[in-house]
């Protein structure tokens, strides 16, 4: 199963950071925060990425362009033309697959411009900057168990930004702007 990471929007709420460099890829420890997303979802065996870029989307490839060096043991050998060995290859099992959606693609647009790498197969999806302490695994099982077409995990984090109203045995029945009614903090799995 693949999965979809969002990495294309302007980062705006830390434009003091993002105007360097998209908001996936600022670090944390010093890896970016695409990178904890991807070791989570590897935790769980998923291993086929699709970032979803846009906003100085080629420092996303370069990235991932260069990890491989990064992290590896490498000879140059320039004494029998221009040979490169590598040698303690460290880099995780990683398909990575980075598409320009867009500069300004919305959410749904830049899920519909990576359907051919997809297919038809089921997917999951996550934003580019969505750590989180979440059990991928029970999460598969708990969409398997519930039949519906789509899953979704959320943290409430008293931000100004949209709402979606869960309904009777965790059915999303609406997605609304946030008000000064909603709580401040709380994590839940829920089936469309």
């Amino acid at each position: 199963m693949k999965v979809i990471i969002l990495a294309g929007g302007f980062g705006t709420r830390i434009s003091e950071e993002s105007q360097f460099k998209p908001k996936p890829m600022l670090e944390i420890g010093e890896m970016p925060i695409l990178w904890h997303i991807m070791k989570i979802y590897s935790h769980y065996g998923f291993n086929d990425f699709v970032i979803c870029a846009g906003y100085k989307q080629h420092l996303i490839k370069e990235w991932f362009a260069d990890y491989f060096l990064h992290t590896s043991d490498i000879t140059f050998d320039f004494t029998n033309g221009n040979d490169m060995i590598v040698h303690n290859r460290t880099a995780e099992p990683w398909k990575v697959t980075i598409v320009n959606t867009g500069l300004k693609t919305q959410t749904g647009g830049r899920v519909k411009r990576v359907r051919e790498y997809i297919g038809d197969e089921p997917f999951m999806l996550t934003y580019g900057d969505a750590v989180g302490d979440i059990d991928i695994g029970k999460v598969l099982q708990f969409h398997k168990d519930n039949g519906k077409i789509g899953t979704m995990c959320m943290y409430n984090f008293a931000q100004n930004k949209g709402v979606v109203e869960v309904g009777k045995n965790g059915v999303i029945e609406a997605f609304r702007e946030k008000s000064g009614i909603d709580g401040d903090l709380m994590r839940t799995s829920i089936s469309l």
